[in-house]
């Protein structure tokens, strides 16, 4: 089960740090153009960087606290916070029609709910 978690944390991480990468440091217009990324027609740049940098901070959420051994519960509480990122992300996605990537997004939301149950439970860092 610890393996597990590791794996879809892994995952998890570099699926935020692409999305964070590109949300922070390509221009919006560049992001347009690009599939999926139509929504940031309708979003501010401002908008549009803040979530890539919470994905960014998520890299550092889901890995970090346990590598460094401070405050682990961070990496659960981290999975909390993508759950929220990802259901805002099919919203977007549904409400444009998009309904594959409404998939992705809800692939990337039950890696993190796992996450979340199982560093909350069965494979506590505290515990």
């Amino acid at each position: 089960m610890n393996l597990a978690l590791w794996i879809a944390a892994g995952l998890l991480a570099a699926v935020a740090l692409t999305g964070g990468i590109s949300k922070t440091f390509v221009p919006k217009e560049k992001l347009a153009a690009v599939h999926g990324g139509g929504w940031t027609e309708d979003a501010g740049v401002g908008f549009v960087k803040t979530l890539g940098l919470f994905e960014l901070l998520a890299v550092l959420g889901l890995i970090l606290p346990v590598a460094v051994d401070i405050a682990p519960v961070l990496v659960p509480v981290t999975a909390v916070c993508w759950v929220l990122l990802m259901i805002g992300a099919m919203v977007t996605h549904g409400r444009r029609g998009e309904s594959k990537l409404v998939v992705l997004n809800l692939f990337y939301l039950a890696l993190a709910a796992f996450i979340a149950w199982g560093r909350f439970g069965p494979e506590s860092f505290t515990g």
